[in-house]
């Protein structure tokens, strides 16, 4: 065991309990409290699994998890303890990652925007992986952190961007003097770095970008740099609703990477997976404090409600349902969970339905147009698929609390977690082991019956 995590970080739960008894367990417990505020229910396991489905799909790629993505102290700790690297933003996400122990040889300080004094920190700590794309950020880091390793940050020309204010990463035709001015400056470059986000589910997008990548490492290698990383970014599906399921989207990244790096070309591959890891493991469960009655000009004329219900939803100042929205994440919750007065939920009828924030706050909007069942203060509502860019990394100057989360893992996934410590199981037995029905939502084992190709803790 590598010391990240141990049982004392989660609640081990008896194979066949899921994380959605343990739900309903601590509302029962919560139903005699007068403050009944917002929490998580994290399956750790859920984790484990798509960890290991990701080794499977993508041998030659290392997992770097995103900090920003979710900062919660468990699922650190269980990346770290799984061998994950980590993409850190800020200073912040630094300290969060190191302070459990992870090594500077494990960090990746990814941001392409950077503070000088973050960028001091990042030296006078060991963090040397780092990011730029254009002049000013690369002066920065020339000053003030002289042993950083860089990886420049490309955007092919021929892939437009969806929201091209917000796209980071320089043009092709930028690279050549990005470079020269890299090695006027006694900047080490090791290697390229791109982020296509949704559209690396697009394999013509996914293979020009890493095309483009392989002729900016040429330009590289003609100046005298060592090229031999490749960050390949994010983007990939948290959920298996979407329209692509990972080992589709891995198929077209393995036969791009097999044409322009092929194995054995001394080019180690990262990336940089965030919602794909924690999507699914969360589940959020928040009380209702208000309910407002709004009549339509028009009834309907489908036998629903003519009137449209605005519940208020307690314990939600420090979370982020912004992010879910703006990333495309439908909240329809799994169920109006009515547990406080122990009565059936009904099926009908159902009402057209707003949820808001606590009452008195400017950013109170949470979604619009649900249809939900017939609500009462105090019930409960649950929300699946509530792990990602909802939960940002402790800092002691955030005034907004956010809610507790409780982690839980099956038997069955800590077994995993033991046996995997960067290496795959050592004997038949071992695999054997494994090869069993899962609880928690498992029903992995065709995922764990493989052996997968770790990638060595520290690349760079």
């Amino acid at each position: 065991m590598n010391g990240y995590l141990n049982e004392s970080h989660f609640l081990m739960v008896e194979e066949g309990f899921t994380t959605r008894d343990l739900l309903e367990n601590l509302l029962g417990e919560l139903c005699q409290e007068s403050d009944q505020q917002a929490f998580f229910v994290a399956d750790l396991g859920d984790i484990v699994k798509k960890h290991l489905r990701f080794l499977k799909a993508l041998p030659r790629v290392k997992p770097y998890f995103p900090v920003k993505c979710n900062g919660s102290e468990g699922v650190i700790r269980l990346l770290a303890e799984l061998g994950a690297g980590f993409a850190c933003a800020n200073k912040a996400e630094i300290t969060r990652v190191q302070g459990i122990g992870v090594p500077a040889e494990r960090i990746f300080y990814s941001s392409p925007c950077k503070q000088v004094a973050h960028i001091r920190y990042a030296a006078t700590h060991g963090v040397r992986l780092m990011a730029f794309d254009n002049e000013v950020e690369l002066s920065k880091v020339a000053r003030s952190h002289p042993r950083a390793r860089m990886l420049l940050g490309i955007t092919a020309d021929s892939i437009p961007s969806a929201h091209p204010s917000m796209t980071f990463g320089t043009t092709l035709k930028s690279c050549r003097h990005l470079l020269e001015t890299a090695k006027e400056q006694a900047v080490e470059v090791v290697g390229i770095s791109f982020h296509l986000g949704s559209r690396g589910l697009e394999p013509q997008a996914f293979t020009q970008a890493v095309a483009a990548a392989q002729l900016v490492f040429d330009m590289g290698t003609e100046l005298g740099f060592r090229m031999h990383l490749l960050d390949i970014g994010g983007g990939f599906p948290g959920t298996e609703d979407t329209r692509a399921p990972l080992e589709e989207v891995a198929a077209v990244m393995n036969s791009a990477l097999d044409l322009y790096f092929p194995e054995g070309c001394g080019v180690d591959i990262v990336a940089r997976p965030g919602r794909y890891y924690v999507t699914s493991a969360f589940t959020l469960a928040v009380s209702i404090t208000a309910l407002e009655e709004i009549p339509m000009e028009q009834p309907g004329s489908d036998g629903r409600c003519d009137s449209r219900t605005c519940p208020h939803l307690r314990g939600l100042l420090g979370l982020n349902f912004g992010g879910s929205l703006w990333h495309w994440d439908i909240l329809i919750p799994l169920s109006a969970a009515c547990f406080t007065q122990q009565r059936p939920c009904p099926e009908h009828p159902w009402h057209s339905s707003s949820l808001r924030g606590p009452q008195g706050h400017g950013e109170d909007r949470i979604a619009d147009g649900l249809e939900l069942p017939q609500l009462h203060v105090g019930d409960w509502l649950v929300f699946g698929n509530m792990g990602a860019y909802t939960i940002t990394a402790s800092s002691p100057l955030s005034a907004c609390p956010q809610p507790q989360v409780t982690y839980a893992m099956s038997h069955m996934a800590w077994k995993a977690v033991q046996l995997f410590q960067g290496k795959p199981p050592q004997t038949e037995d071992d695999r054997e082991s494994l090869c069993t029905p899962l609880s928690c939502g498992w029903e992995m084992a065709e995922t764990l019956c493989v052996t997968p190709v770790f990638a060595p803790a520290g690349i760079i």
